[in-house]
């Protein structure tokens, strides 16, 4: 896709994350590779934020306030499938947490706090040949 005035688009990635001090790094690493990057700091927001916009990637944590990861990736699920193939899961959380029964049924990546950049850069640029 190009602009209006004929340049390329930049792929814009949605980081969702209700840890800004945590995203903010991720977000500057994206842009710093050329990608947008939106942080949206919880389900609620993202989901109006999703309906408004082109997205090309989601970064979604999944433990947040107001609107678990699970919970919004089954929304953007039912209401853009194409999307919802392009997601990578980061959380903070062991094995063993509320979210295991999610993250073995979801065949998307889920990277563990803290995230290296390289694995990062490598599962967005997977998530946006997707598209």
């Amino acid at each position: 896709m190009e602009t209006s005035n004929g340049t390329p688009r930049k792929k814009h990635v949605l980081i969702v994350d209700d840890d800004i001090p945590l995203a903010w790094p991720l977000k500057e690493t994206l842009e710093a590779k050329g990608y947008e990057a939106t942080i949206v700091p919880d389900g609620a927001l993202a989901l109006k934020f999703v309906l408004g916009h082109h997205l090309d990637a989601v970064v979604c944590d999944l433990q947040m306030s107001r609107v678990e990861g699970d919970l919004w990736y089954a929304t953007v699920e039912r209401s853009n499938p194409s999307l919802a193939r392009r997601f990578v899961f980061i959380t903070g959380l062991d094995d063993r947490s509320q979210f295991q029964k999610f993250i073995d049924s979801v065949e998307l990546p889920v990277l563990r706090k803290p995230v290296a950049v390289e694995v990062l850069l490598m599962e967005v640029a997977r998530a946006v040949a997707q598209e």
